[in-house]
């Protein structure tokens, strides 16, 4: 799946959050962006990415190799359901399968990609709370139409928001994706929004502002 503004968007977000983690983990880390992206901001995490799909795992382990960060990316090409739960992690991250129920693609790689076959949103939540230590954070992007969803089922689990960003494409357009920070501590919820481009179609300052460490001409 190619690079999309919303994942760029997500990553920054996160990665600027400053989230102190020293052991991070990526679920459904593709070819490896917000492994990345992290990495180029905290200089002393280690991140595990963790990826099904053989052809993404291949890309994400050449780009790790590439990267100034090689030393402290490692790519995983498991399923993350039968990956036995060896350390605990401060930092979980995850741009999970897109578009649960809706139609699928003919091809079987964008459906593993951008639906559910292969990891269900009970399922990742079951995982994270598995995986996150006691003083962690989550952070998780997703379509609009499953933010408050996602939210009741991660309380149910034990996950608790305690941030959210909702992204607009332009000022006109609707809500389209939600950045959603979760902690195993109830604790009071912080709300934004991002509106990524302005009437004139240039990024917006917001933007800018988060994504001016990534991208060359901003």
């Amino acid at each position: 799946m190619k690079v999309c503004t919303d994942a760029c968007l997500f990553g920054a977000l996160v990665a600027n959050s400053q989230v102190p983690a020293a052991h991070c983990l990526d679920i459904g880390a593709g070819t490896g962006l917000l492994s990345l992206m992290y990495a180029q901001k905290d200089p002393l995490a280690i991140i595990d990415g963790v990826e099904i799909d053989n052809a993404a795992a291949e890309q994400a382990n050449e780009n790790f190799a590439a990267s100034p960060w090689a030393g402290r990316l490692n790519i995983i090409n498991a399923d993350i359901l039968d990956l036995p739960v060896e350390k605990k992690y401060g930092l979980i991250i995850s741009n999970p399968p897109f578009f649960e129920d809706d139609l699928q693609s003919p091809d079987p790689f964008k459906n593993s990609a951008k639906n559910n076959t292969t990891l269900g949103l009970k399922q990742l939540l079951e995982t994270v709370k598995k995986n996150l230590t006691a003083e962690g954070s989550f952070a998780v992007l997703l379509p609009y139409q499953r933010v408050d969803y996602f939210i009741g089922e991660a309380a149910k689990s034990g996950l608790y928001l305690t941030e959210q960003v909702l992204v607009k494409q332009t000022g006109k357009h609707e809500f389209f994706r939600g950045i959603l920070f979760f902690s195993k501590k109830n604790c009071e919820q912080k709300r934004s929004e991002v509106i990524i481009k302005d009437t004139a179609g240039k990024y917006t300052p917001a933007f800018t502002s988060a994504l001016k460490d990534y991208y060359l001409h901003l």
